[in-house]
């Protein structure tokens, strides 16, 4: 409609009846709805578009070549019967020249020239309000159905509610997203390439940046088309114009592409690869063959090297070649023309299930079995692929993998004449004396002559499927539920972590996926902090946990702790002592937490576990140890799950103001959890010193010793000093009576001496307390650790 009006009543009448419009100073571009046919396709090889060379409708440069070619461009058809028999009328403007008039399809001549209208098949001798190539134009609308040959007419849509609901010309009906993709990037792929630029505006005439594809659905994507009960319209999906569950598919070629790139292998040619791939996992380890053999028992293609060159073809069995019998060779190797073998019955599995992700859901594993009519064995062939498929494509892939391993039992050996040194490896033929049977050549040998061995195929078995497809299952909606943060204010454990930043556990139940984490000085202005995308193993101790030697096995009463998700493993002597089973059990607050490791879980009861053989106070924790941690302390294994989230070092010790939950919600969200919280920084905190010992005796001079602990590189056998782990050494030495302090000293040495006199002046007595801590320069004073007073 944008080009012109032409009633075709035998007037002759031709109007550029909405120039005015596009003349309009209020109007700054050209609006099109791009519903253009990029192919007039028909089954078989015999219709016109084959015979001109195309490879398939999925051809890029036969679609791309008919952006600005083909119908409603170069030709069209008089009427219903002419487009039966392939009847084309060239497209020409005997009166004028301007062929480009009559062109729906010719809108770059539309822009480039001035109208004249026609009425009565004369022209006018002056031209209409349009200014050549005054403003861009803009596909304010253009898409395809995701529909077998929707190229042969992309308006068309099916919607039993409809009365214009139509399958395009000589459509089967069956799903085709590879030709929805294939006709998007044709259209945005030529443009892209072959688009002028304004001699007035100094811009494109098709302005790309204003196409808008037909159609991305606002609603959630599998909830619509999944959910029928909620949208009537979901079933119209299967084969209707939507990109949502669509748009992040790959094409096999490129996949197949990308693996070979991964192998350092360049010389290939995937042009004959046809097919989607909504996902695949490929083991980062694996070789590229085995990357390929998954995707080559999915869509059905072959790898032969043909000229140096790796070619991918579709073992779709199409335009097999007809060996005749007197130009078969005779060869001593093979018994007559040729040679047909069987395999035994025995050896071909009657039953092969295929397990794989299923698309379009929750991307669960999902199964599907083909079996035969008089299979009697119940053995069953089974393969599982990392990738995602609707259920119809898992099906179509069993019944094609058996249909092959039935037919395949029928071999063929026959010699090839120089004359047929065009056949190789992949090529599908038939032999005059069976010409129903399709052969695959599988294998050539190059001797005197060529000795070809096949397999027989069965050409169907490659072709689109009509199984119909299952509703995908899928878990219902469930709102969010507010997460359960717990910070921990953790030493070092691997010393590569960020020794002033926290670490954050969150657990929830339902998980609700991913866990945004924001920050800021005060309660607005949030910023993004860090994503969390696993749920942390959290509980609740059941009963309590008395202070324990560390450095010791803690072989005393079983911890028994009540999981709120996730679960435990028992694990030897051996690795937990190499770092296995850590823990943290603490009140809650971020730096109050013990870090002990255990060797034995045994499930009691739902969710409940007994925790023995521990090792208490790990990780210079044993100062932070109580008496007891009482029944409902917390419980956090620390298994690289609960992860740091970002603190800059000026903020450690300042309050600052955090809300957590669901990434896929905003940060305002009611289900956002809202702490304040500082932190110390306790990846610098020094050990509390050990072995302390007090010589002499009370109102005499009292030498204090100690060993000094290091939180860096300290378990080294090898060096004759651990590490200092500090920028100096540096004790603080108290003398307390309860909360209060008598007297407070520093030292550089591991060493102190209370002088007789000080102990007066202190009124020192038995029942007080002299305790040390090593100090760091930038977290002050660890914990210390404490001797009686002599009495």
């Amino acid at each position: 409609e944008y080009f012109g009006h032409q009633p075709g009543d035998g007037s002759g009448d031709v109007f550029f009846h909405l120039d005015p419009l596009w003349a309009d100073g209020n109007v700054d571009f050209v609006g099109v709805d791009l519903y253009v046919p990029l192919s007039d396709w028909r089954d078989g090889n015999a219709h016109l578009d084959a015979l001109a060379g195309a490879a398939s409708i999925y051809d890029l440069d036969y679609l791309r070549g008919n952006v600005e070619g083909g119908e409603d461009y170069d030709w069209y058809y008089a009427d219903a019967n002419a487009r039966d028999v392939q009847d084309r009328s060239a497209i020409a403007d005997g009166a004028y020249g301007k062929p480009w008039v009559y062109r729906a399809k010719d809108v770059r001549s539309w822009w480039l020239n001035q109208h004249f209208d026609r009425p009565g098949g004369v022209e006018s001798g002056s031209p209409t309000a349009w200014t050549p190539q005054s403003k861009p134009i803009w596909f304010t609308e253009f898409g395809i159905p995701s529909v077998d040959k929707g190229t042969n007419e992309p308006n068309k849509f099916i919607d039993p509610k409809s009365s214009e609901s139509r399958l395009p010309k000589f459509s089967n009906g069956r799903p085709d997203d590879l030709i929805q993709r294939q006709y998007l990037r044709a259209v945005l792929g030529y443009w892209a390439d072959n688009n002028p630029v304004s001699d007035l505006y100094a811009g494109p005439m098709i302005d790309l940046d204003n196409a808008y594809v037909w159609a991305w659905d606002a609603r959630p994507y599998p909830a619509f088309p999944n959910n029928r009960g909620l949208w009537s319209d979901g079933d119209n999906h299967r084969l209707g114009h939507w990109l949502n569950g669509r748009a992040g598919t790959r094409t096999l070629a490129s996949v197949v592409e990308e693996v070979c790139a991964r192998s350092d292998l360049s010389a290939i040619d995937t042009s004959a690869l046809d097919g989607i791939v909504r996902g695949y996992l490929v083991d980062e380890v694996g070789s590229g063959r085995a990357a390929l053999q998954p995707l080559m028992l999915r869509h059905g293609f072959d790898a032969v090297e043909r000229d140096g060159v790796l070619a991918f073809r579709m073992r779709d069995g199409r335009a097999p070649e007809t060996i005749p019998a007197e130009k078969l060779a005779e060869s001593g190797e093979i018994g007559g023309l040729v040679e047909r073998t069987r395999g035994a019955e025995a050896e071909t599995t009657g039953r092969v299930r295929v397990r794989f992700v299923e698309s379009g859901s929750d991307h669960g594993i999902a199964a599907e079995e083909a079996v035969l009519a008089d299979e009697a064995s119940h053995a069953v062939a089974s393969k599982e692929l990392a990738m995602a498929l609707t259920r119809a494509e898992g099906r179509q892939v069993a019944e094609r993998w058996l249909t092959e391993a039935r037919v395949s039992r029928d071999t063929a050996r026959f010699a090839l004449p120089p004359s047929l040194l065009h056949l190789g490896a992949g090529d599908v033929v038939r032999l005059e004396d069976d010409p129903l049977a399709s052969y695959r050549i599988d294998r050539i040998e190059q001797a005197e002559l060529q000795l070809a061995e096949a397999v027989r195929i069965e050409p169907a078995a490659y072709q689109p499927s009509d199984i119909a497809d299952d509703l995908p299952g899928g878990t219902a909606f469930a709102a969010p539920v507010p997460v359960l943060p717990l910070f921990l204010d953790l030493p070092l454990m691997r010393g590569d972590e960020v020794p002033y930043a926290p670490h954050l556990a969150v657990t929830a139940q339902p998980w609700p996926g991913a866990v945004a984490v924001y920050a800021s000085a005060s309660d607005d202005n949030y910023a993004f902090n860090t994503l969390i995308d696993r749920r942390s193993v959290v509980g609740l101790t059941e009963t309590a946990l008395g202070a324990a030697r560390a450095g010791l096995w803690d072989e005393g009463p079983a911890l028994q702790v009540r999981l709120l998700s996730g679960a435990l493993e028992s694990r030897s002597a051996e690795a937990v002592l190499n770092g296995a089973n850590v823990a943290a059990i603490g009140d809650g607050t971020p730096g109050n937490w013990e870090l002990f490791q255990f060797r034995d879980a045994t499930l009691i009861g739902p969710e409940t576990w007994w925790l023995t053989g521990r090792l208490r106070g790990q990780l210079g924790s044993d100062g932070l140890m109580p008496a007891s941690w009482p029944a409902g302390s917390w419980f956090v294994l620390l298994d690289g799950t609960p992860r740091q989230i970002d603190l800059a070092s000026g903020e450690r010790r300042i309050a600052r103001h955090y809300r957590i939950g669901a990434a896929r919600r905003g940060v305002d969200d009611p289900s956002y959890r809202h702490r304040v919280a500082a932190f110390d920084g306790n990846g610098l905190r020094p050990y509390a010193p050990a072995h302390l010992r007090l010589s002499g005796a009370a109102g005499s001079e009292l030498g204090l010793t100690w060993v000094r602990r290091t939180r860096i590189d300290g378990d080294s056998w090898d060096l004759p000093e651990v590490p200092l782990g500090e920028e100096t050494e540096q004790y603080q030495v108290r003398v307390r009576r309860g909360n209060a302090i008598l007297r407070e000293a520093s030292t550089t040495a591991p060493q102190w001496t209370y002088a007789a006199a000080a102990q007066a002046a202190d009124g020192a007595m038995a029942g007080d307390v002299i305790e040390v801590a090593q100090v760091s320069a930038r977290y002050g004073a660890g914990p210390f650790r404490a001797i009686a007073y002599p009495v």
